[in-house]
């Protein structure tokens, strides 16, 4: 079905490159299958803020349609510098504006470097000025970068959701590939007590890399990490984490063929027949969180948000930000003071208190 908003979109598209260089057309053209007309136009829109500043400035006497390549190779830093100045001072774009349009010039001038060719197989320009122009520094708010986060993080039920998903039902929807299921069975006690563990306490990937058996203290719910600076803490961790990890445990040996002086908590299983029973690297890590969350919807996920997603579930139950800051590892308290920024007022209702001892956060 033709969708008539896509076909006024790509209509004013065409309309604009009609007063734009062939070489911006070709560009548009060649980015026409990755972004939606709507971005493509406002690009278009930025050019030709930029051409017509040139012609202003004197930088080029005949019309838009007719500034050659030639010109584009022989811009100075100085010349950019005074677009920005413009966009800033004249036109009073903010420095994000500044950025976005900066941004597309610097993508047209890459293109027109590092992908188009002559027929000679020579690029269109030699010489890329843009890529000597930095970005303008901006400083977000914590609401900003609160709001940003929001998206990407588990909220409500998603938590138990998540956990649940991981434990059970990826084998489930993968029944039908043995490979994926068969490898499923293998690990998902190991993977449970991962996600479970981070979602539970909020360790960084190279503190829950980093841990070995004799870090866990069963009976305080807690666990020795390194953290930043060789610190050494003792970082507590829910009941739902210490349910999984009991399970894992039960099966660490048997399954993974440990090693008695194997001392790594998570481990990788052997391969081939003289192999033997190794730490789980970090990438590893990485990779099966996200193989979980592409495979949950959520893809945007990995084991920085999840880490994300248990101090906005502490701060919501808690709401105790030195206790959480400690718990995190912040060094900083304005780090944590983000997650007072997050909207989520349904969090009380959607999900059980967090289960970590009393008396181990009071």
């Amino acid at each position: 079905m033709v969708n008539p908003a896509k076909q006024e979109n790509f209509k004013k598209l065409q309309a604009m490159l009609n007063e734009l260089p062939w070489y911006v057309e070709e560009y548009i053209n060649h980015k026409l299958r990755k972004l939606s007309t709507a971005s493509l136009f406002n690009y278009c829109h930025d050019y030709k803020i930029f051409f017509n500043w040139m012609i202003t400035e004197q930088l080029w006497s005949g019309s838009i349609k007719e500034i050659p390549l030639e010109r584009l190779e022989k811009m100075t830093v100085i010349e950019v510098e005074g677009f920005l100045n413009f966009l800033h001072y004249e036109l009073n774009n903010k420095e994000l504006t500044v950025n976005r349009k900066l941004s597309a010039l610097k993508s047209l001038f890459n293109y027109l470097q590092n992908i188009a060719e002559t027929p000679d197989l020579e690029p269109y320009i030699n010489r890329n000025v843009m890529a000597k122009i930095e970005f303008n520094e901006v400083k977000e708010s914590l609401e900003t970068k609160a709001n940003k986060m929001e998206g990407k993080i588990l909220l409500g039920d998603e938590y138990e959701r998540f956990r649940l998903f991981v434990a059970h039902e990826y084998g489930e929807i993968n029944k039908e590939n043995k490979k994926i299921f068969n490898f499923h069975q293998l690990n998902k006690e190991r993977d449970t007590a991962i996600v479970s563990l981070i979602l539970g306490s909020g360790l960084r990937l190279s503190e829950l890399i980093g841990l070995d058996l004799e870090d866990i203290d069963f009976s305080k719910y807690s666990a020795r990490v390194i953290r930043k600076g060789n610190k050494e803490q003792f970082v507590y961790f829910s009941q739902t984490a210490m349910d999984d990890l009991q399970e894992y445990l039960a099966i660490r040996i048997l399954k993974y063929q440990v090693d008695k002086n194997m001392k790594a908590l998570f481990v990788a299983a052997p391969i081939g027949p003289k192999g033997k029973t190794r730490r789980l690297t970090a990438r590893s890590v990485e990779k099966l969180i996200e193989k979980y969350a592409t495979a949950f919807g959520k893809p945007s996920l990995s084991v920085h948000k999840l880490r994300h997603s248990f101090a906005t579930r502490y701060h919501a139950e808690i709401n105790d930000v030195p206790k959480l800051r400690r718990q995190l590892g912040h060094s900083s308290i304005q780090t944590t003071m983000i997650y007072t920024h997050i909207k989520n007022d349904d969090l009380k209702i959607a999900v059980d208190k967090m289960d970590m001892p009393k008396e181990q956060i009071d």
